[in-house]
Parts: structure tokens; sequence; C-alpha cells
């Protein structure tokens, strides 16, 4: 399956490649990034008495899949919240889906949401991390807040947010598109899974916004 047009950004001399599937893919590292896919976040709605769909998860899986076969990634890095909240039945899909690509090294830095024991993750072999130093990248669940930003040594990346940039037609209409926000020394990147919220960002003007749009990824 042909993956959908994606766009090159290049960042401190490395070239990052912004999907519409909501992941970048870092060639130089052969690494996939990856924000707040939420698994299990419709088995936890269905266990409350809220009627979900069961394929979301799965879809989710499927799409991640693909990624996989197209780019032939060594490494897959989460940004946090991976697992929604504790387990349930959706955990199965995940373990199935990670039995497929046992070769390939997977991080995941723990997010509020990932509450589940560390022995699950550790037995699928899942690294854990509480942050995560690659090249000159800090890959983070949380956003720094400014103060913060000057301190640390490293570009950030990081999720949590769900961000969505608001665009304005000249109907007066109005869409929130997930996005790619980056700005001087932090982005954060959109949630991958799709059973998400997202909030609109205030942003600087020298900040870089992607928007996501279905099988593209533009700049606004």
């Amino acid at each position: 399956m042909m993956i959908s047009e994606g766009v090159t950004f290049k960042l401190l001399d490395e070239d990052l490649l912004l999907l519409p599937q909501r992941a970048i893919l870092w060639p130089k590292h052969k690494a996939l990034i990856i924000a707040d896919v939420h698994l299990g976040k419709t088995g936890h709605f269905r266990k409350a008495g809220i009627a979900i769909p069961r394929d979301l998860e799965q879809n989710d899986l499927a799409i991640l899949s693909d990624l996989v076969a197209e780019f032939n990634p060594e490494r897959i890095i989460f940004l946090g919240d991976l697992f929604h909240s504790d387990i349930n039945a959706d955990w199965d899909w995940f373990a199935m889906w990670r039995q497929q690509f046992p070769q390939i090294i997977i991080d995941l830095i723990k997010g509020n949401h990932d509450i589940i024991a560390d022995t699950h993750y550790t037995e699928l072999n899942v690294n854990l991390h509480k942050q995560l130093i690659v090249g000159p990248f800090l890959m983070l669940h949380h956003p720094l807040v400014e103060t913060d930003l000057q301190i640390v040594k490293n570009y950030v990346l990081c999720g949590h947010i769900h961000p969505g940039i608001n665009l304005t037609g000249k109907g007066r209409q109005s869409l929130t598109l997930p996005c790619f926000a980056f700005g001087e020394r932090q982005a954060i990147l959109p949630s991958f899974g799709k059973f998400t919220g997202r909030v609109a960002l205030s942003t600087a003007k020298t900040d870089k916004i992607f928007a996501v749009l279905k099988d593209k990824v533009v700049c606004v």
C-alpha cells in the first residue's frame, strides 16, 4: 500500500517527513515518531456502557502496520499515551500487533494515561522511559513551559496537547484540523489515534504549522 503525500521539514539539519497519518518519519535513524495513540480508549468507554465501534483500535493499528510496510523502520518512538487507561480487551490487539513486528525497537515515553503495569510492556519488549534523547531531540510526553525550555539543551518533541489549527473559509465556515506545531525550541505532534479530540493552539508568527488533511500535509 502506498502512503499518502507527506512534507519534508528540515529541523536542526535533520530531515523529518511529516505524514498525513499524523506521524513523523526520521529517515536518518530509520525511526517513526508518534504521539498519543490512546489504544484501549474505545474499550474504556464500552466498559462504562457507552456504545463505541469496536474496530477503531484495529484501524489505528492497521495504519501503523501500513507505515511499517511502507518505510520499514527499525525503531518506533511513542511520545506517551500509547494506551488510554487500565488494561482491557483492546490490549490483546496491541499484543498481537507487536508479535507481527518483533524486530522493531519500540520506545515509549510514558504519558499521563500510561498507567498499565510496566511488566505488561516489558513482556512485549517495549522500552519504557520518562524522557529520551536521540540526536538533537529531547523526546517527552508533556510540552515544557517557556521557562523550562530556556534551560534544556535539546529541541523538544512532545505530544499530549492533541494540537489543532483553526482555519476559516470565505463563507465564515471554520474547521479545526490536526497539526504539527513547530516552535523555536519545541514541537508538538498531532495525536495519532483517531478517537481523540484536538485543541486549537495559539501560535507565534515564527512558528511553523503544518495542517493534516485526509491525504496530505500542508504548511499554513
